[in-house]
């Protein structure tokens, strides 16, 4: 279920984060190219970001409702963390460097504290997904890549 209605930007240190959706994944199996695309909640912004084949079918198969005989690597992680009364709070995608975006799992912890986990996107966003964690980005990412696209026309 998507909201149309914009939602009110987040900050993590000072840095204004957007929250995203999933919007798409596409897989190439010819070229062996994987791709999400994450959407701005309530706006128009796209952000592609290449992942593996195996976070992509991870991705795929749970939003699908596929499950597994066993589970597989995102669902094993998602049994311990509930198990342990341990929620993932929000993804936050927070750096682009050298073409590589960085991502960080914000964990909440039975006592309410919270932790923050680096991460790979495709991972971080193949448990939000399993947890229904709202996913951020920040805004100069956002940016950054628009620059690019213009840059490109």
């Amino acid at each position: 279920m998507t909201r149309t209605v914009p939602t009110t930007p987040i900050t993590n240190k000072g840095i204004i984060m957007i929250e995203m959706e999933l919007n798409k994944i596409v897989i190439d199996e010819k070229r062996h190219d994987q791709l999400i695309a994450l959407k701005e909640r309530g706006g128009n912004r796209v952000l592609p970001i290449v992942i593996g084949l195996n976070e992509a079918s991870a991705i795929k198969l749970k939003i699908a409702g596929f499950n597994p005989p066993r589970p597989l690597t995102h669902d094993l992680i998602y049994a311990l963390l509930t198990d342990l009364n341990v929620a993932v709070d929000k993804i936050l995608i927070d750096k682009l460097e050298e073409n590589t975006f960085h991502a960080k799992i914000v964990i909440r912890l039975s006592d309410n504290q919270t932790k923050i986990i680096d991460a790979r996107p495709s991972d971080s966003i193949a448990l939000a997904v399993r947890f229904h964690a709202p996913i951020f980005v920040e805004e100069g990412i956002l940016k950054q890549y628009e620059s690019f696209n213009k840059d490109k026309d």
